[in-house]
């Protein structure tokens, strides 16, 4: 049995290390608004592009949402904080 070094088109592949950033941004976020008090996150989804992360999904209150952004900016590496939570 001969092994080749994997190539795509004779070129290496580009394995890209910045999703497991953004993965691991996402779960440091999550895990902070479900342990964050004032806050009903179950219904709240986390996405990071880069170190910029975005909040998408419903409270119960508008407080709710004011509140999901502040512990989100707490977090350690996260540079900025677009919130899309709605009331509902």
């Amino acid at each position: 049995m001969v092994f080749k070094k994997a190539t795509f088109h004779g070129r290496q592949p580009e394995i890209e290390a910045v999703s497991m950033d953004h993965a691991s941004l996402e779960r440091a976020v999550a895990g902070a608004l479900a342990t964050a008090g004032g806050i009903d996150a179950s219904d709240v989804e986390v996405t990071a592009d880069g170190d910029d992360v975005v909040l998408t999904g419903t409270v119960g209150t508008a407080d709710e949402i004011e509140r999901a952004t502040a512990v989100a900016r707490g977090v350690q590496g996260v540079a900025s904080v677009r919130n899309r939570i709605l009331v509902g």
